[in-house]
């Protein structure tokens, strides 16, 4: 049986997914290396939630979560079936309601799931279940309920994490894509590399220790979670790869992370 890897994705603006640029093309090369998974575990920057939430949805629901976009957009269809059996799965890896996480049908797959799957799964075939962020419970408690998942790996089923590493929408230039990338975005991104590939999960949970260029980065947790979750998956013989390294209107890294690839 192979191992999967462990993914982190980062995903940015809709409108990738209809744009012929260095990000899509990163992942449809991405695809092309990954292997067949029986299941897709799924930890979504948009399903925010107080507490840890888990799907369990024989048929979870597209969700189109972005507002104000071309209608191309809004006629994309991506809608693989759910995963119920990895979900109970990972409910019991992370512990179940004793430790606080829930089985919770009410989302869906937003696109911080579809978008991205869209490219690396275009049929569509692979079943998902998606994991929320925790918006109330310190990074340290994402890294730890992460690293519970590992043995879903070696059990044919792929976690990809959603976000992105800097995710500042307040000082966005979202009508220029190629619009020339803060620096303070730059300097986050490339001590996150770093960590990144030294092992260092320490300092990706407590990145408030780089001061303003975090602080800069990371404005709001939401999108820098699912990094954690990706990064506290990886395994002391896993490779750590990088298959995109770009920076887009100005304030967003699509910079994607395999661990194990």
């Amino acid at each position: 049986m192979n191992r999967m890897p462990a993914l982190f994705i980062g995903h940015g603006s809709p409108m990738n997914m209809v744009l012929d640029n260095e990000y899509t093309r990163s992942l449809i090369s991405l695809k092309e290396k990954l292997p067949r998974p029986r299941a897709i575990v799924i930890v979504s920057a948009h399903w925010q939630t107080a507490g840890t939430r888990i799907s369990a949805s024989p048929k979870p629901r597209q969700i189109y979560d972005f507002y104000g976009f071309p209608p191309e957009l809004y006629n994309i269809r991506y809608e693989p079936v759910g995963a119920p059996s990895i979900a109970g799965r990972a409910h019991e890896l992370m512990g179940g309601d004793a430790e606080g996480v829930l089985v919770d049908n009410s989302w869906g797959d937003d696109h911080a799931g579809w978008a991205v799957l869209k490219f690396l799964y275009p049929g569509a075939e692979i079943p998902i279940t998606v994991i929320s962020v925790d918006m109330a419970a310190p990074a340290s408690r994402h890294a730890e309920l992460a690293a519970r998942l590992a043995p879903l790996r070696d059990e044919e089923v792929l976690v990809l994490a959603s976000g992105n590493l800097v995710h500042n929408l307040f000082d966005a230039d979202i009508m220029h894509e190629d619009a020339s990338p803060d620096p303070r975005g730059v300097r986050f991104d490339a001590i996150a590399k770093r960590a990144l590939l030294e092992g260092d999960l320490e300092s990706i949970v407590h990145y408030e220790r780089f001061g303003d260029d975090a602080r800069y980065s990371i404005p709001t947790r939401d999108h820098y979670l699912p990094l954690i979750w990706a990064a506290a998956l990886r395994l002391p013989e896993d490779s750590v790869t990088f298959p995109c390294e770009i920076m887009q209107n100005r304030s967003v890294s699509m910079r994607s992370v395999a661990f194990g690839l």
